[in-house]
């Protein structure tokens, strides 16, 4: 019998706003020695969700996410990518998002799913994945990854770039990193988390200052997690894959894709493409909506969630 790898017990912020108090998280090391992190919760049912995050982003923003989908008897895996946070950084700029390439995030993946496995959890059955978590799960479909049903929230398969930038952020992308200005911040970045210099009026997160007061509140709280602007390199890599998406077939998975009207960080079109693309997927417009479609106002979460129940046939 093959032992399981060895994985130690990870924190888990549990005292943080709406965290379920039974969650189980693990460090795992990458092939390439990357260290993450994910956390685990049994459910009652036989059906596990996958829970893939943005960017910027680290388990624990998650907790409202898994405690409803606790409470429909699922169990539930969420991951810190690597880059973000408790997840291995850059060496010597830790507050800079970076990814050497896109594609190592799906070795990312494949340590959640074998903690998944490890953990006793039943075979993956469905993914919520978050803006720069949809384009890492939509890659992950097209490799291959066997979940039943997707949900996809403001996914990341394209950049929103106002028009008089978008010369300025080809040239960037393109020529940054050979230049060797890679580890660099994007231009106009900043080393500091959008919800520690942005007030609540004129964010483009959500609409809910409830749910932005609990962004703001956590980082208060576990500073660590704290992520700022990205770097040139990650900025290039993310438009190459989100380049390579478009164009792709998408996988014939069941899903939904979420879209709020007030969208400003994410590309609605790309969005628009794919979804117009895909066989068996449903793309629900939210009025009102801005990027962070399932931490918005309660009008929203009722249609979203509403939605999510009629797709994971709860």
């Amino acid at each position: 019998m093959t032992r399981p790898p060895d994985r130690p017990e990870a924190p888990l912020r549990r005292d943080l706003a709406a965290m379920p108090e039974d969650g189980r998280a693990v460090w795992c090391t990458c092939g390439d020695g990357t260290r993450i992190r994910v956390a685990t919760w049994a459910g009652m049912g036989d059906r596990t969700v996958l829970i893939f995050p943005g960017r910027t982003e680290f388990i624990e923003k998650y907790g409202e996410v898994v405690d409803r989908l606790l409470d429909r008897g699922f169990s539930v895996a969420a991951i810190d990518w690597r880059g973000q946070g408790m997840a291995d950084r850059h060496p010597t700029r830790r507050s800079m998002g970076w990814v050497e390439d896109f594609a190592e995030y799906q070795a990312d993946v494949a340590q959640m799913l074998g903690v998944v496995r490890d953990h006793g959890l039943p075979k993956p059955f469905g993914m919520i994945a978050h803006s720069m978590g949809g384009a890492i799960g939509l890659r992950a479909l097209l490799e291959g990854l066997a979940v039943e049903k997707a949900v996809f929230s403001a996914p990341m398969w394209g950049i929103l770039v106002a028009p008089h930038l978008r010369p300025v952020a080809s040239l960037v992308s393109a020529l940054g990193p050979p230049l060797g200005l890679g580890e660099r911040l994007v231009p106009s970045g900043d080393v500091r988390n959008y919800v520690e210099i942005q007030g609540f009026e004129g964010n483009t997160l959500t609409n809910d200052p409830g749910k932005y007061a609990i962004m703001q509140d956590h980082l208060k709280a576990a500073p660590d997690m704290g992520l700022g602007s990205p770097s040139v390199r990650w900025f290039s890599q993310a438009r190459k894959e989100c380049a390579s998406l478009v164009v792709e077939a998408p996988a014939p998975q069941d899903t939904i894709t979420f879209l709020g009207s007030q969208e400003a960080i994410v590309d609605p079109d790309a969005i628009h493409t794919i979804m117009g693309k895909w066989p068996n997927g449903r793309l629900i417009e939210l009025p009102g909506a801005q990027h962070e479609v399932l931490m918005e106002e309660p009008h929203v979460l009722k249609v979203a969630w509403n939605a999510i129940d009629a797709h994971f046939g709860c």
